[in-house]
């Protein structure tokens, strides 16, 4: 029998839990990850505090930016509670925060993300784009995501345990392939831009709301390793300690995250235990779709007595 899910069940399950629930007036709880390991993806947080906020956005106003702070990690296994704060609501543009939090063992809460999200009725205005999309090769002629993570399981050997395998190897409802090696994959070190095209590995349904989450979901991989290039370290070998502390979005145009898109990512600077990345994300058609910024904690790990 061959337990390995299809593409449209993968997909089904991220949109089963990027679709938050109400629970109240401006209470919304996001589903846990299932199967998931250790601390929650922040993409997935970031993804379900933007399907809150747009839970109370009267229809016809569609989110333009949002900006994120990450406080702690949260846990997996455990629903995300969202509490949304209504600032501003004008004709043309309106305003949310969002509190994501987990409930601890005595009942009392732990916030984990700040959220601030800015909507817009969509209007004409005028145009320019100096951004002009990478000349780089088109996701036919690079090697698929698997592959790429099989290669890696079998570098790392048995510094993986079987847990670790499974989690790497597991099939995932959106397909990322790279034309540069990530900070995983080389101990050399390089410039600090890297270039994945990524979508989900089956159709969306037609809701523009889920395609922004998706993408916003999808805009917290490959960003914050992008800083660990020029050091040949990886978190991955156990070299470096890190985490994001913040995550800004601006969308550019709508875009279906169910068909390829290009994201660029460069890191202009790291210093102070943190490291700065930038993001592009593009379309077929050369389109910059949604831009992308993230500085996160970045420190050399310190040997254990022992090691």
């Amino acid at each position: 029998m061959n337990d390995t899910p299809s593409p449209e069940d993968l997909v089904a399950g991220l949109v089963q839990l990027l679709r938050v629930e109400k629970r109240a007036a401006d209470v919304y709880l996001g589903r846990a990850q299932k199967g998931g390991v250790g601390r929650v993806f922040g993409g997935q947080v970031l993804a379900q505090a933007l399907m809150a906020a747009q839970g109370s956005i009267p229809a016809g106003k569609v989110a333009h930016s949002l900006h994120a702070y990450f406080l702690r990690g949260g846990r997996e296994g455990s629903g995300i509670e969202y509490r949304i704060a209504r600032d501003f609501d004008g004709r043309s543009f309106a305003n949310r925060r969002v509190v994501a939090a987990q409930e601890n063992e005595d009942g009392s809460c732990t916030p984990i993300l700040n959220l601030t999200a800015s909507f817009q009725t969509p209007e004409d205005g005028l145009e320019h784009c100096d951004a002009p999309m990478p000349d780089v090769a088109g996701p036919e002629e690079l090697k698929p995501d698997i592959a790429t993570r099989r290669e890696l399981a079998e570098a790392m050997g048995d510094r993986l345990d079987e847990a670790q395998r499974a989690v790497m190897l597991r099939p995932r409802p959106i397909e990322m392939r790279t034309l540069d090696q990530l900070h995983w994959m080389s101990r050399e070190p390089r410039s600090p831009r890297a270039h994945t095209w990524f979508r989900t590995v089956a159709a969306l349904p037609d809701d523009p709301l889920l395609h922004r989450a998706v993408i916003t979901y999808a805009s917290d991989y490959t960003l914050l390793g992008t800083s660990a290039l020029p050091h040949g370290l990886s978190w991955m070998r156990g070299e470096l300690v890190g985490a994001s502390l913040d995550h800004a979005i601006w969308f550019h145009r709508e875009a279906r995250a169910d068909e390829w898109l290009l994201y660029a990512t460069d890191a202009p600077w790291s210093g102070g235990g943190r490291g700065f990345n930038r993001g592009r994300i593009f379309d077929r058609e050369g389109r910059l779709v949604a831009s992308v910024a993230q500085e996160g904690m970045m420190r050399k790990r310190r040997p254990k007595k022992g090691e």
